[in-house]
């Protein structure tokens, strides 16, 4: 048995770590580098491309000579090819490609007992027991007995083992526990189908009818306060507001503003009539008309265009 096993960066020997495996500061295990680390045999990944190159061609060479010499002797089923190369395949191999090694000792170790592999060489999951101590592998389910000694808790986890054969194992820290294939639990059936009913339409506003004693109890009331009081009603205004007032003068403030502004304008009377104040000294309305002699044919009167009541000249 080999102290190590110098490989490629393929998921069969090497493989990312997950979230959980980085939290935990765990290194990434694959099925292989479990079996292994069981026989004390250490792997080695090739970091460089000549490292790697050497690994290949040595796959290669299998792979091309292997392949066409199974072919030739129709060998089709594994214990076949096992026997095939303990006795011809892996003499005639070494023997063409091998070379004598630079010292003659020999670091190969003993290898286990067949009992021993038997344990190592097998596939193993951990799966979690839950509350009624079932535990669930590729869609089956076991049922673990209960012991006095050997007794997994739920919630707790266990080793579910599988060997080329099929046969299946349950281990907890290390020792067997009993168990026993259940059927898949059934489903829970569905609630049957309601029928279908129309919503409800949304609840109208109520509002009391004319005759509604409620509306009769408020005339009441009304006819009493205005007949009390000779102003009308308490609490009502005839006429406009502070608001409205204070509205009406920031109009009026807005509009005296306008009316300021302009060279000629002098006075602006309410019947819309612009009133011009000459050199002369001699007001002149709107409605007459602006002698040539004093105005220019560009000259236009601003604050008249503005209102519209001179036309311009």
């Amino acid at each position: 048995m080999p102290q190590a096993l110098y490989v490629d960066w393929k998921n069969l020997y090497k493989r990312p770590a997950t979230a959980q495996e980085r939290l935990r500061g765990e290194e990434p295990v694959t099925q292989f580098g479990r079996m292994c680390g069981k026989l004390g045999i250490e792997v080695i990944a090739a970091n460089s491309p000549q490292a790697k190159g050497r690994v290949e061609r040595v796959h290669g060479t299998h792979q091309d000579r292997l392949v066409k010499k199974l072919r030739r002797k129709e060998i089709t089923t594994q214990a076949e090819a096992n026997r095939y190369l303990e006795a011809e395949y892996l003499e005639e191999h070494n023997g063409r490609f091998g070379r004598a090694p630079a010292r003659r000792e020999d670091y190969h170790r003993r290898a286990p007992r067949a009992s021993e592999l038997d344990k190592i060489f097998r596939l193993e999951r951990e799966r979690r027991v839950s509350e009624d101590w079932v535990v669930r592998y590729e869609n089956r389910y076991f049922q673990l007995e209960p012991e006095s000694r050997n007794y997994a808790p739920a919630r707790g986890k266990v080793v579910v083992w599988e060997r080329p054969e099929g046969e299946i194992g349950i281990e907890y820290r290390g020792r067997a526990v009993r168990w026993r294939e259940i059927e898949a639990p059934a489903r829970p059936m569905a609630p049957p189908n309601r029928a279908v009913t129309a919503p409800k339409a949304g609840k109208r506003k109520w509002v009391p009818a004319a005759d509604h004693p409620w509306r009769k109890a408020a005339l009441r009331r009304s006819r009493a306060l205005s007949s009390a009081s000779p102003w009308g009603l308490a609490g009502l205004r005839s006429g406009p507001g502070p608001r409205e007032n204070q509205k009406q003068k920031t109009k009026e403030t807005d509009k005296n503003r306008n009316y300021k502004k302009g060279t000629f304008l002098k006075s602006f009377d309410r019947h819309g009539k612009c009133r011009l104040t000459l050199s002369t000294g001699r007001h002149i309305n709107s409605a007459e008309a602006c002698p040539q002699r004093i105005w220019t044919r560009r000259l236009r009167c601003s604050i008249c265009l503005l209102f519209a009541h001179c036309v311009p000249f």
